[in-house]
């Protein structure tokens, strides 16, 4: 198993970089997760233990699209990319995990560090 430094946070992970993930990598198990997901309050952990997902009520469409735009530019700094989700027009989703080791990886806490700043037109 993975050691986890308890002292896990926002602004550590956002002065972090994304690494690529190889296959054959474990992916972090349930209780790492757990301990990464407690330094972003606004997301939670998948009942599988394989994403991190948040939820945002935007103010309209072109707002939702605005945010998904700026979460594009990050997550291809970071080459590291989330599932967008946008459905009745302004909900969005957004779902973080690493498909090439199916679960969770560092690298999905430190870009949704990256998304929580990023400016939101919310309702």
């Amino acid at each position: 198993m993975k050691k986890v430094h308890p002292m896990v946070d926002l602004k550590s992970l956002q002065g972090k970089k994304c690494k690529p993930c190889e296959k054959g990598v474990p992916p972090f198990s349930k209780e790492e997760a757990e301990l990464y997901v407690r330094a972003l309050p606004d997301w939670h952990l998948a009942s599988d233990g394989k994403t991190i997902v948040r939820d945002f009520l935007m103010k309209d469409f072109l707002s939702a699209v605005d945010l998904i735009q700026r979460i594009a530019q990050i997550a291809e700094a970071e080459d590291h990319h989330p599932d967008v989700h946008l459905t009745g027009y302004r909900k969005l989703r957004i779902e973080l995990g690493t498909h090439s080791i199916g679960g969770l990886s560092e690298n999905d806490f430190i870009l949704a560090a990256k998304i929580d700043p990023l400016p939101k037109a919310l309702k």
